[in-house]
């Protein structure tokens, strides 16, 4: 691991790192801001997954995170949303496949394959990273995203129910295998198959059994991405159908921006807090 840069916040220290993945056969740069609590021992940690375009960086210029996750004693981990380099196949005009859009999914089609397995990445090999070089409680865990990411952040939750204790989302795309902008990626990562799409599609891993105890969900009413996109009501609907207590907060005139997310950064933060104090 290799440290980019290192400052001071709100007591704590909001980090720039990289590591060689052999998950993603790259290096994959990730943020990790570790709050003045962990001077005194390990501290629970949340997991924030970014959406289409983004890298470690929007969320932590832009997320306001770091004064109450100071607050409240979390560790926020902010890693890439796909390999990255001039080996990595990609499509650079298609902001919806490739580079900066890697779904959180093991890829399974050349030559995307080769590269493009950031479910590995996220759940196995950067947790492993973290364990051994910051002060963290792996058994206090939660996660959350925006978008894509909050995709991903469900999608994982639901494969991983006994490591993560909390989970929640800004705008997710909720049933990506029939969305207009992620069922091509899924087609060229994953195959023809619509079946292998299942276990990266939230609304199908609850049609097929796998539950959390709890989500939180803020969708901006004003999102031009939410009727073909993110489905909601989808997510509401098979939430419902599965027993899944879910609370979605429609959040009246707000758009899928930054200026969404930050609004409501410090509701997700103590909602992970309450679950991972307890």
């Amino acid at each position: 691991m290799k440290t980019i840069s290192i400052d001071k916040s709100y007591g704590g220290t909001q980090g720039v790192y990289v590591n060689r993945s052999e998950a993603c056969d790259c290096d994959m740069t990730f943020a990790v801001f570790v709050p003045p609590q962990a001077a005194e021992g390990k501290r629970p940690v949340l997991w924030y997954l970014s959406g289409l375009t983004c890298t470690h960086a929007n969320v932590m210029d832009k997320g306001e995170y770091r004064r109450l996750a100071a607050e409240l004693g979390l560790i926020v981990v902010c890693p890439d949303t796909s390999p990255r380099g001039d080996h990595v196949p990609d499509e650079p005009d298609n902001w919806q496949f490739g580079k900066g859009a890697g779904f959180y999914v093991d890829a399974t089609e050349p030559p995307f394959s080769a590269n493009y397995r950031m479910y590995s990445y996220i759940t196995d090999e950067l947790p492993r990273l973290l364990a051994a070089e910051f002060p963290v409680d792996m058994d206090r865990q939660g996660i959350f995203g925006h978008s894509m990411g909050g995709h991903g952040a469900i999608t994982i939750a639901l494969k991983n129910p006994d490591r993560f204790r909390s989970c929640s989302a800004f705008a997710p795309i909720s049933h990506p295998s029939v969305s207009g902008w992620s069922k091509p990626a899924l087609r060229k990562y994953l195959g023809a198959d619509e079946n292998t799409w299942r276990a990266y599609d939230t609304c199908s891993l609850i049609e097929d059994g796998h539950r959390f105890p709890e989500l939180l969900v803020d969708q901006g009413t004003a999102d031009s991405f939410l009727e073909d996109g993110l489905r909601p009501d989808e997510l509401r609907q098979a939430c419902e159908a599965a027993g899944i207590p879910l609370r979605l907060r429609m959040q009246e005139g707000y758009g899928h921006s930054y200026f969404f997310i930050s609004t409501f950064m410090d509701d997700h933060l103590r909602w992970h807090a309450q679950r991972l104090e307890n």
